[in-house]
């Protein structure tokens, strides 16, 4: 079992910036990524960016692209997700997700590749 609990949200202007953070406990050494979704009210999940465990391949939803970046300290097990240049749109609930098995990079925006989720971190941006 892998435990993820995401802290960093909270109320932003437009064009502001948050960091999130997401540490896992449990069984981490299984892990081979790592990943944000967001949802927003009345709206799906969507997929926000990914990121291998080992090697740090990265795969970024285009709506975020060059604004949000993704890391992670590895000894910490823990994943960050930088978000500036915040826009209302961005506005939903965030949620940390990480998978034990390989996956493709191409399919690491597929919300069934992860096995465990947190618990979700609110981010809301002001206009």
């Amino acid at each position: 079992q892998v435990q993820l609990v995401e802290s960093g949200g909270g109320l932003v202007q437009t064009g502001g910036s948050l960091r999130l953070s997401c540490t896992a406990s449990g069984r981490t050494s299984s892990m081979d990524g790592m990943a944000w979704f967001r949802q927003a009210p009345g709206k799906e999940r969507e997929f926000v960016v990914a990121i291998k465990w080992s090697g740090g391949s990265t795969n970024y939803a285009d709506s975020v692209q060059g604004r949000f970046t993704i890391s992670r300290d590895n000894a910490k097990n823990t994943m960050y997700l930088q978000m500036n240049s915040l826009k209302p749109e961005d506005t939903a609930v965030y949620y940390c997700a990480a998978r034990t098995y390989y996956s493709p990079v191409a399919e690491f925006a597929f919300s069934w590749r992860y096995n465990y989720w947190g618990q979700g971190t609110q981010v809301t941006v002001s206009s």
